[in-house]
């Protein structure tokens, strides 16, 4: 129950945003969780409670068209290299909208359920909404280790808590060599 009101107060949030936040600027969002379980989202933090959550940004156009269509609205609406969402998608499914992973990952760009929900996915096969939310997750991750290509990837990865706990990229096989797939298809698409 907690979670499916925290969505609904997300979703209610992030259209409220909308009408506070100038387009041209966007916020970032805030969110804190009480004692009680209540999350609470602001972009304004009042005190050291608050974390920082997500930076809002638009919602390109899903429209229709080709994947590469869709990856440069990505590409253009988060601030990222075609090259490099490309490289994602290569190492994550090899294109394979229908992919799911072992772990549960879902579609082109091997969104998990949770991610996928956080960033507003609603059909993990939809090869679009893929693309816009792994865009907007790769974006959130670039953002959050201060643009570092590698930290953000390995955050992809295994999860940015990883990369905090162990104070940059974590010692796994699985995160070094797909750092180092992704690197070697972003020059191949450039």
């Amino acid at each position: 129950m907690k979670t499916v009101q925290c969505v609904l107060i997300g979703s209610i949030f992030s259209a409220t945003m909308l009408c506070f936040c100038p387009v041209a600027g966007w916020c970032d969002i805030y969110k804190y969780v009480d004692a009680n379980g209540v999350v609470h989202f602001t972009n304004t933090p009042t005190g050291n409670k608050f974390r920082f959550y997500l930076k809002e940004t638009p919602k390109p156009d899903a429209g229709s068209g080709t994947l590469s269509d869709q990856i440069a609205r990505s590409a253009k609406a988060f601030d990222l290299d075609e090259a490099l969402i490309k490289a994602v998608i290569k190492v994550e499914s090899n294109y394979d909208p229908k992919a799911v992973s072992a772990r549960g990952a879902q579609g082109i760009m091997q969104l998990i359920p949770s991610t996928a929900r956080e960033m507003q996915v609603s059909d993990p096969f939809n090869a679009a909404e893929n693309i816009r939310g792994g865009s907007r997750y790769l974006r959130l991750m670039l953002d959050q280790f201060g643009g570092n290509l590698e930290l953000a990837l390995a955050a992809y990865n295994a999860g940015p808590g990883n990369v905090r706990r162990y104070g940059g990229v974590p010692p796994f096989a699985e995160t070094r060599n797909y750092i180092a797939q992704v690197k070697k298809y972003l020059q191949f698409y450039r």
